[in-house]
């Protein structure tokens, strides 16, 4: 097997995988006064300058770990003109959305604390599009049953997302994107919702003092904003004559049977996938929406939760790559020149939990590596674009909890699959049929004796719903 894991057997050098944030491992910075709220955007002198922010970004783009872990780190980074100006925007957003006012805190309130979360947006082509901040609140120190009740909100379905694709190929239909600005903050909260924040770390308003923000508006973090954005968002396409779909309540449709019109949209938090069979239906949507809230039209369907979408008009076929994610996680592991292999299973082993560390050697050898989040990477690849690997990830996943080095070894294996496989397309329309599945179930493979159950459902010859387990 070629290739090395991110693993290390000295504990004075730990190998710490992207995401991961130890205690203590950056330290806090003095609080400043006034920050963007206060001067100009910081960013502005930048701005006359595109060959330095080309020079920042290419800078950062060598190096997997693209976002800053904390404010601190983000401000040691050769690229700090750029999350700055991230703050400026994200600071402005939340003043003009009117997300909270100053107040003095009541005696023992619940104030919740709040903090940056940096993300570097990609595009298709796996390059740095969008630098974004974003001021969440901690909502780990809410209270429940106080500070919020239900919480539930639903999320598209991945098997909505590819029907809604399969389906517009085969019908003809236009596939268009809109992200809505800032999502959350057009959640307005209910009047016996009282919820007080800290100052944003770092960045307080100016004059502010020891007053802390109540707020008016959901924001990015709190337990209940996803549901008070559902809600909103459900009313306006209510009032755009959308209907909701029984079947999965995130996504709407819009029918005019004796026009021949219709306009589906999906909804995944702030991201839209539109479907209609005009491009004056689209449009008519972006306008209604734009009346509303703010809205980033992003033209045709190309790139969806971090999926490729390339659609081929004249050869009737559309196809879904998950290229640039492969490749960011082959890289992350260290096993970016893995050598491929033909099977992302070896058929022959037989994996069970007697194959946990069993010696010291064994123990000190798995102590830093990255089992769960190798498993959990590749189980995104698995649920979103590679059914071929969701039996040996689902299969990996049931010894995260003390894993050997034969489990990791064959973990590993399925990264050396994914180096051979990463160009391949899940392509519909290369074969005209309807919906067709196919299901099994088998009890005997496991060491536990629990039936093991598979599906897979197709449209036009492609994979759209997909289960092992």
């Amino acid at each position: 097997m070629e290739g090395v894991g991110v693993s290390s057997a000295h504990r004075s050098d730990p190998s710490i995988a992207t995401g991961l944030q130890l205690p203590g491992r950056f330290d806090e910075e003095v609080e400043e006064t006034g920050g963007v709220w206060a001067a100009k955007s910081a960013f502005a002198a930048l701005e006359e300058s595109e060959w330095l922010e080309h020079i920042l970004t290419t800078k950062t783009t060598e190096a997997e770990a693209l976002e800053p872990r904390t404010l601190a780190e983000a401000k040691r980074r050769p690229d700090w003109p750029l999350w700055e100006n991230a703050i400026a925007e994200e600071l402005a957003t939340l003043k003009t959305a009117g997300t909270w006012r100053l107040e003095e805190s009541p005696p023992r309130a619940n104030v919740i604390g709040s903090k940056w979360v940096f993300k570097a947006k990609k595009d298709a082509a796996g390059n740095i599009a969008r630098y974004k901040a974003r001021l969440v609140a901690q909502g780990f120190s809410q209270i429940g049953g106080v500070d919020y009740n239900n919480t539930y909100v639903p999320v598209a379905k991945l098997a909505s997302s590819c029907t809604l694709i399969a389906m517009a190929n085969r019908l003809h239909l236009i596939l268009h994107q809109v992200n809505i600005k800032g999502a959350y903050l057009n959640g307005v909260l209910h009047e016996d919702e009282v919820l007080y924040m800290q100052q944003p770390p770092r960045y307080p308003a100016p004059g502010a003092g020891k007053r802390v923000l109540r707020l008016q508006k959901a924001l990015y973090g709190l337990k209940q904003a996803g549901r008070r954005w559902y809600q909103t968002f459900s009313t306006i396409l209510s009032t755009l004559g959308f209907t909701q779909c029984s079947i999965d309540q995130a996504v709407y449709h819009k029918t005019n049977a004796a026009a021949r019109k219709l306009t589906v949209i999906v909804v995944h938090v702030d991201d839209c996938t539109i479907a209609a069979s005009a491009p004056c239906l689209v449009d008519d949507l972006k306008a209604g929406l734009s009346k509303h809230v703010e809205v980033t039209d992003l033209g045709e369907l190309h790139w969806m939760l971090g999926i490729k979408v390339k659609r081929d008009r004249a050869a009737g076929t559309i196809h879904l790559s998950q290229r640039v994610y492969i490749d960011a996680i082959l890289k992350r592991f260290n096993l970016a020149d893995a050598k491929p292999l033909s099977m992302p299973m070896d058929v022959q082993a037989r994996l069970t939990s007697e194959q946990a560390p069993a010696s010291v050697a064994e123990f000190v050898t798995m102590r830093d590596v990255p089992y769960c989040e190798a498993v959990g990477t590749l189980n995104w690849a698995a649920l979103a674009t590679c059914p071929d690997i969701l039996f040996a990830v689902s299969t990996m996943a049931r010894f995260a909890s003390n894993p050997g080095p034969v489990h990791w070894e064959a973990v590993k294996r399925i990264f050396h699959y994914l180096a051979g496989s990463r160009d391949l397309w899940l392509s519909y329309g290369k074969a005209h049929r309807t919906l067709i599945g196919f299901t099994d179930a088998d009890g005997s493979m496991a060491e536990d004796c629990r039936a093991i159950m598979g599906y897979a459902f197709l449209i036009d010859g492609g994979a759209i719903s997909w289960s092992s387990k």
